[in-house]
């Protein structure tokens, strides 16, 4: 593949410009139209002017977990366990439903605090308790277990854990996050990281869409920690892309092939679920798909030329859940969004303003400038916002792309 060169995608974000708290009415953040080259703004509260006629609305239904658990050893010394995703069971629901005991990959903070033996918390009239099992690279499988059946985990979470703000608020989490920091729509229980695209949605402006006659459904992708994840590597290429997984029921795939040419993803994680459905798809067709190996690969859509239409690869998906007797299509994915990409699904996106040399803004460029690696279009979207006093990152402000 072309060499990508990260630093291709630098821009000075100074810390000032990064918003630490959300403002007192989400949608009335700031709102960047970017369509044919040209810029506009608005409020976010106003979108609904901006969406053509016809516009099917897709957004990622997760809400943040409470995933930060802090321990105390009798010693005094302070082990911070983050929990990324469940092992055992492996699903979300199993495992934050479990009464007695799961298995979940963790980071661990101040680790060399924590040689042996297990990490004890007194919680709701029980004891959760902490085993370190294994390590792999620079996570670590934890089984907390505790003996209150009338306990599920994600109770446990909800009354000792810490709503896991990103780390670059430089701040700790206060009550308020925990409201600001989930999606008025959120509902399924498991990211680790809001999808704030959504964070400028309320009710009211659902619902001015909705008398805009704005079709709307919704996906399921947990976000994960690797979502903050740097590229380190001098050739992006070079770095090994997060998985996530994925959940999306019938009707919508139902839908969104009903209203090919009208996509409007909410977020980057709803179009990175949205743009696997196709290799999903082709992966079916071509009998190489099982529920035991339901993955999309890191470089997937560049290894050849695909000839399927979507229309025939979300067909597929449509037959094989009609066929297996399932609402929801499950799967992981891995795939990297980045210059040369081509868009099947995603007609518009959108999104907050992302780190520098994040992947995220890989993204932004792979739907702004198509097969181009200048960045001609990200550039001139970017150095406005910098230049108009717009709030960057997760409590930031808005843009609405079309591609």
């Amino acid at each position: 593949m072309t060499p990508l060169l990260i630093d291709n995608y630098n821009y000075p974000l100074p810390e000032e410009r990064i918003a630490k708290y959300p403002l007192a009415e989400r949608d009335m953040s700031k709102l960047l139209v970017f369509r044919n080259g040209t810029i506009c703004e608005d409020r976010f509260r106003n979108i609904g002017d901006y969406l053509p006629e016809g516009s099917h609305l897709i957004y990622n239904n997760t809400r943040v977990i409470q995933a930060r658990l802090v321990f105390h050893k009798e010693s005094g010394a302070r082990i911070e366990v983050f929990c990324l995703e469940p092992l055992e069971p492996h699903d979300y629901q199993l495992s934050l439903g479990s009464q007695s005991g799961c298995t979940w990959k963790c980071m661990v903070g101040n680790l060399k605090k924590w040689k042996t033996g297990e990490l004890q918390m007194p919680v709701a009239g029980t004891v959760l308790r902490a085993e370190r099992l294994s390590t792999t690279g620079n996570t670590h499988s934890i089984r907390f277990s505790w003996d209150n059946a009338a306990l599920s985990f994600a109770e446990i979470l909800d009354a000792v854990g810490e709503l896991p703000i990103p780390p670059y608020l430089n701040r700790a989490t206060e009550e308020s996050d925990k409201r600001t920091y989930q999606t008025v729509y959120s509902r399924i229980k498991g990211s680790v990281a809001a999808p704030t695209a959504g964070l400028h949605f309320t009710e009211a402006v659902l619902e001015d869409l909705r008398k805009r006659g704005v079709k709307m459904s919704e996906l399921t992708l947990h976000v994960g920690a690797g979502t903050f994840q740097p590229v380190k590597t001098a050739d992006a290429n070079e770095h090994t892309m997060h998985s996530e997984i994925v959940a999306v029921p019938r009707q919508t795939i139902q839908d969104v092939r009903d209203s090919l040419g009208h996509v409007v993803a909410v977020g980057t994680t709803s179009v990175r679920t949205l743009e696997s459905l196709y290799y999903i798809g082709v992966q079916m067709l071509e009998g190489r798909w099982s529920d035991e190996e339901c993955h999309v690969g890191q470089f997937e859509p560049y290894e050849r030329e695909y000839t399927w239409s979507t229309a025939e690869a979300l067909t597929a998906i449509l037959d094989y859940l009609d066929c297996t007797k399932q609402t929801t299509l499950h799967a992981d994915t891995q795939i990297m969004i980045r210059p040369g990409f081509r868009f099947r699904i995603v007609n518009q996106m959108i999104t907050n303003f992302h780190q520098p040399k994040s992947t995220l803004l890989l993204l932004v460029s792979a739907f702004l400038d198509g097969d181009s690696l200048e960045g001609k279009n990200w550039h001139q979207v970017y150095d406005y916002a910098l230049a108009h006093d717009f709030r960057f990152l997760s409590y930031g402000d808005s843009n609405l792309f079309f591609r």
